[in-house]
C-alpha cells in the first residue's frame, strides 16, 4: 500500500490539522517568498528605509510601520503588475510614492461615495 502523508492521515482520523509548528513554518515560508518577489519588482531606493521629505518618506517597510493592511494592498498591486507584465523596469521610490498617492485618492473616492 502507498505511504499516506502523516497530516493527510491525522486529518482523515480527525486530528486537529496542521501543527502550530508547521503553520508558523508556512508563514515564514510565505513571508520570505514576499519578501524576494519584493526584491526582485523594486528598486534599492524603494526597498530601503530612506526619507524623501517628512510628507513623502515611503518604503514598503516604512509603510508596513503605518499601516499593515495599506502595506499589503500596495504589495498585492505590484504582484499583480508583475505578474500581468506591466512592470518593464524595477519599481522606482518615486513610483512608489505615485502608487501611494493613487491609493489614497481611489481610497477618499470611494469613502466618499
Amino acid at each position: 500500500m502507498d505511504k499516506i502523508p502523516a497530516e493527510a492521515l491525522q486529518n482523515a482520523q480527525g486530528g486537529a490539522g496542521p501543527s502550530d509548528e508547521e503553520q508558523a513554518k508556512r508563514a515564514a515560508d510565505e513571508q520570505q517568498m514576499r519578501r524576494d518577489m519584493l526584491a526582485t519588482i523594486l528598486d534599492v531606493g524603494a526597498r530601503e528605509r530612506r526619507e524623501l521629505d517628512d510628507e513623502h518618506a515611503a518604503s514598503v517597510s516604512r509603510i508596513a510601520m503605518v499601516s499593515q493592511q495599506r502595506s499589503q494592498q500596495i504589495e498585492g498591486i505590484l504582484f499583480r503588475m508583475a505578474q500581468g507584465g506591466q512592470l518593464r523596469n524595477k519599481v522606482t521610490e518615486q513610483q512608489l510614492i505615485d502608487l501611494l498617492d493613487q491609493a489614497r485618492l481611489l481610497q477618499r473616492f470611494y469613502v466618499a461615495t
